[in-house]
């Protein structure tokens, strides 16, 4: 079970890495060498998804993706059309920070049949946007305003209400292509305030900020635009 090593992870304060793989940047030709990458890396589980991601290419990229990696593949999706039964996981999102009702409920909704008809895991995710520095595609697909990285309070009390909510991970997210990761201060507040597991990505392009956000209490750090533009970022 995914979660369940999640889980263990946490209280043996382990540290976990994801890779995120957005299949509209990625080619099918590329996963062979991206796999290779991927093995000599750190991580431990696999994201796929996007804001936006052709119809009929997660089947194909999952499939692909399986023959080369034995890692956890979990589908980070930004539409139901973007569910693959080929995958190990799925990350249930809703957007806390948010009020638009497609992203809190009704995208859920529309993926409940190609779910139950699946034997994926499925994980419910507070996700909450923090300002990267930039409009980001989340942003602007989900047409909603993240939290200011100086509102401390509110990004706590957010993460905390999703808790409440019954979510089994937060995730902190400044973006696809941010200019600047989730603040320290935030990443610690919400980590403190949580009994559930925390996921941290967007803007992470260095082994520093990788640590940071750990030392600040991530338990998942998710690093994506920058293993694209550098598939030997982990060799630095």
């Amino acid at each position: 079970m995914i979660y369940q090593q999640i889980i263990l992870a946490k209280k043996e304060k382990r540290k976990l890495l994801a890779i995120l793989i957005d299949p509209d940047k990625i080619t099918l030709s590329e996963i062979p060498s991206l796999s290779e990458k991927i093995k000599q890396s750190p991580a431990t589980h696999i994201l796929v998804g996007g804001s936006i991601v052709a119809e009929n290419v997660m089947d194909l990229f999952v499939i692909d993706l399986k023959k080369y990696t034995q890692l956890p593949i979990i589908i980070f999706p930004g539409h139901p059309s973007q569910i693959s039964h080929h995958a190990d996981g799925l990350l249930f999102l809703s957007l806390l920070s948010g009020r638009n009702p497609e992203f809190l409920i009704e995208h859920h909704i529309n993926s409940v049949e190609i779910l139950h008809n699946s034997n994926l895991e499925i994980i419910p995710t507070g996700y909450i946007l923090i300002n990267g520095g930039k409009e980001t595609a989340v942003q602007r697909v989900s047409q909603t305003i993240p939290i200011e990285r100086n509102d401390i309070n509110l990004a706590y009390k957010t993460a905390k209400a999703g808790e409440y909510l019954g979510k089994k991970l937060i995730y902190l997210e400044a973006g696809s292509g941010a200019e600047k990761p989730v603040p320290f201060e935030i990443i610690e507040k919400v980590s403190k305030s949580l009994n559930i597991p925390l996921i941290v990505g967007g803007g992470i392009r260095s082994k520093k900020a990788i640590d940071e956000a750990f030392t600040a209490g991530a338990n998942l750090v998710v690093i994506g635009t920058a293993f694209e533009n550098d598939t030997n970022f982990f060799n630095q």
